[in-house]
């Protein structure tokens, strides 16, 4: 059983914190074992941060493939991190690589990838990748399921 004594948000009322930098994102041990490693993912289809320049809102399709070493995310955390770019003004790229990092300061994974699918602005969808490296030898990597932007047809 993992130990959560030391988990400030799971179980208890828990307000959005005011910007991403103020989130907490904790953690609960994991014991990886032997074989390949696991791959764990969240997928957050209606991720919402601010333009930096018009302040309108940005909408994306956030997914996170992580293998977990000695730590897994606990998922509370991890939504009211999401939910703190509500208010925050970034472009794109800068939100979608802030969350993997953020993610990796508090886990320190074998590896992660993310992909922001953002909904088009002034017609053009911005799609944002990134990755630690190659992903581990063995492991299973589904695809992720966002079907790329086709518009009205």
């Amino acid at each position: 059983m993992a130990k959560t004594d030391s988990l400030s948000q799971l179980g208890a009322k828990a307000e959005t914190p005011a910007s991403p930098d103020e989130a907490l994102l904790e953690t609960v041990p994991y014991a990886r074992g032997e074989g390949p490693p696991a791959i764990v993912r969240f997928t957050c289809p209606e991720f919402t941060s601010l333009c930096p320049v018009t302040g309108q809102p940005d909408f994306a399709h956030i997914v996170i493939d992580y293998a977990p070493d000695a730590a897994l995310v606990e998922s509370k955390s991890l939504k009211l991190f999401l939910t703190s770019f509500r208010n925050h003004g970034a472009f794109h790229e800068d939100c979608t690589v802030m969350i993997a990092r953020r993610v990796i300061e508090a886990t320190t994974p074998l590896w992660l990838r993310i992909a922001g699918y953002w909904y088009p602005r002034g017609g053009i969808p911005i799609d944002v990748f990134w990755q630690t490296g190659a992903p581990p030898e063995g492991a299973w990597l589904p695809d992720q399921g966002v079907a790329p932007y086709r518009g009205r047809g």
